[in-house]
């Protein structure tokens, strides 16, 4: 059963996007008890060298400056902690994530907090959750040669510790829009809840 679901939007569209369609479409199949929404139109910020020392000062020695750099990130960290599912809305731009999206990955993915390395590699820290993917694209068939987008946010994901991931897909918008779509929502319908 899905209790909390935390929501990631990051099309660029508040209106008339798919991927946010999809997400309201994928979230009511779900039904969680609770939704966290994190709408990445309201822009993150890039991190920066300010951002870097303070995540790589031991978190007792920090100082308040460097809490405050952090703060931001704790919190969307946070979110995800709190979620049994992350429902991320992924328009493909340009054959990869939008910047918006890839500004929440540089602030989440934090060793020693998400992940931490160790003598066998890299090892997620966020396991027992599950993420669904809305994906959008124009031209971009999803798992193509040129789809950098939905390879690269599934290895982030389980890079962090999550590796039960599904993709609901409307891609190749451009071409086929009726048929992607009808395909799309009847993807949706075939998630478990």
């Amino acid at each position: 059963m899905t209790r909390t679901v935390l929501r990631i939007d990051a099309s660029a569209r508040r209106t008339g996007s798919i991927t946010r369609d999809l997400s309201d479409r994928i979230i009511n199949r779900l039904a969680p008890e609770t939704v966290i929404t994190r709408d990445l139109t309201d822009a993150l910020p890039q991190i920066d060298e300010d951002w870097m020392g303070a995540n790589f000062t031991p978190a007792a020695e920090r100082t308040a400056a460097q809490q405050d750099s952090l703060a931001l990130s704790d919190a969307l960290i946070d979110e995800i902690k709190q979620a049994d599912t992350l429902v991320i809305g992924l328009p493909i731009y340009n054959f990869s994530v939008p910047a918006a999206l890839k500004a929440w990955i540089d602030q989440i993915a934090r060793a020693g907090v998400t992940f931490q390395y160790t003598e066998n590699g890299p090892r997620g820290l966020l396991e027992d959750k599950r993420a669904i993917f809305a994906v959008a694209s124009g031209g971009t068939e999803v798992g193509s040669d040129i789809d950098f987008a939905t390879g690269y946010l599934r290895h982030i994901m389980g890079f962090i510790g999550i590796s039960d991931v599904e993709i609901v897909h409307a891609d190749r918008m451009a071409v086929e829009p009726e048929e992607t779509l009808k395909a799309a929502h009847a993807q949706v319908e075939d998630l478990a809840a």
